[in-house]
């Protein structure tokens, strides 16, 4: 149950972000004015609405999750210092407060990413899976050779013997102490 929790927990997270990007890509304008604004260089808009967009999108197919999670985290913690930062104003500190709870939520998905399903865990998977099997492979076939060379050698002892005996009487070969 706690899977199922997570991965809704990070698609409603991929949301915000996705929503976001795809309003400021529809508003240039107006996202330009509001970066301006406080300052920013002009020209940010589409980067902006690009990477949210981008980051949201990574973030709810769960690919490279831990490193999104950190890119929006700071990303997050950027527009708290930029757009939110006027405490004394009850809507601008409740953003603040609301960016502050997106940043923990950020936060979890990058701790806890690795343990549920998201692409990154499932190529894990696959790899070592590949890797065993890879192993199971060399292993056999490092039998399989060790197989043909003891019975290699035993041939060669077997025909180093009947060359030495051969032509020999009886009495004049050699017994060993495997031969009593």
């Amino acid at each position: 149950m706690s899977r199922i929790a997570a991965i809704f927990g990070r698609l409603l997270l991929a949301v915000i972000f996705i929503v976001s990007g795809v309003s400021k890509l529809a508003d240039i304008s107006g996202t330009e004015a509001a970066i301006s604004s406080v300052g920013l260089p002009s020209g940010l808009a589409i980067p902006v609405g690009i990477f949210e967009l981008t980051a949201g999108i990574l973030l709810a197919l769960g690919f490279m999750t831990q490193f999104v999670a950190i890119l929006l985290f700071i990303f997050v913690g950027f527009t708290i210092l930029f757009f939110h930062h006027e405490f004394t104003d009850p809507v601008q500190s409740t953003m603040a407060l609301k960016n502050l709870a997106i940043m923990g939520g950020l936060l979890l998905a990058f701790a806890h990413s690795f343990m549920w399903w998201h692409y990154d865990s499932i190529r894990r998977e696959r790899k070592a899976e590949l890797a065993a099997r890879d192993a199971e492979r060399r292993a056999h076939d490092a039998e399989i050779r060790a197989a043909r060379a003891e019975a290699a050698a035993e041939a060669v002892t077997a025909d180093r013997e009947t060359v030495v005996t051969e032509g020999v009487p009886e009495v004049h070969r050699r017994r060993r102490w495997f031969d009593w």
